[in-house]
């Protein structure tokens, strides 16, 4: 294929300057404008002058974000942040991958390498449309593969194996959910019914719209609150008779 047209969007000079050597050095990306102001660049895009779009997230006229989801896929977008936390909603809008500032070298390159090839592939197949390296909204979550004592879970950019034994509990955050382990949290594309039929059930109980809590790990209770660690886990009112009687099951008073 041709040279990847490339647009940078940031409103800081630095970003674009670190992002503009990036480019340069790697011969498949051609630099056709830098831009700081977002509405400008929106043009640009709709004007189909790029293939590839590095946007930057938190921007003041327009957020990358808002950006994305005016562009529609016009182009490939890899986005550039300081704050992971908004890679998740990328995930939703189809992006190609996300760079957290600061940027190293041979992550960007990376990124430009998984741009070139979906680039590549869509050409081969007459510009059809084609999933991105991450989940779009639009797509269908698959549910953890299981094991025995562990699951897999996808995370940013690989499937993580988590122990069972080694889960606390599990927070569900609009499309997406966290995973609070013994020594991290793990955030997951994924929906909190689709977990709660995954996980063992003499194990795994849903307390709320927005946690399951392993059993064994609740150090107390106290009326509707699970202590969990140094976390207050609420039971709600839906869930709470079927979780008293498993409590009362399992003779912990």
């Amino acid at each position: 294929m041709t040279n990847i047209r490339c647009i940078v969007v940031d409103d800081e000079p630095l970003a674009i300057d670190i992002l503009n050597d990036y480019i340069s050095k790697i011969p498949f990306l051609e630099l056709i404008k830098s831009f700081r102001n977002p509405i400008e660049a929106l043009q640009a895009v709709q004007n189909d002058e790029a293939d590839l779009v590095f946007l930057d997230v938190q921007m003041p006229e327009l957020t990358g974000i808002q950006f994305l989801k005016i562009a529609n896929n016009k182009c490939k977008v890899i986005l550039t942040t300081a704050y992971p936390e908004y890679a998740l909603e990328g995930y939703e809008l189809n992006v190609v991958d996300y760079l957290l500032k600061p940027i190293a070298f041979d992550r960007f390159y990376k990124a430009a390498e998984k741009a070139k090839a979906l680039l590549s592939l869509s050409q081969t197949n007459g510009n059809a449309p084609l999933p991105s390296a991450t989940n779009s909204a639009e797509q269908t979550t698959p549910k953890p593969a299981i094991g025995n004592d562990f699951i897999f879970v996808k995370t940013e950019h690989k499937i993580q194996k988590i122990y069972l034994n080694d889960i606390l509990y599990i927070e569900g955050l609009k499309d997406y959910i966290s995973i609070f382990t013994k020594t991290e949290r793990i955030i997951t594309l994924q929906s909190m019914k689709k977990m709660e039929e995954t996980l063992p059930s003499y194990h795994f109980v849903r307390v709320h719209k927005s946690y399951i809590i392993a059993l064994d790990k609740i150090e107390s209770i106290e009326r509707s609150r699970i202590f969990i660690t140094d976390k207050i886990i609420p039971v709600g009112d839906t869930y709470r008779d079927e979780f008293f009687k498993i409590i009362e099951n399992k003779n912990i008073t």
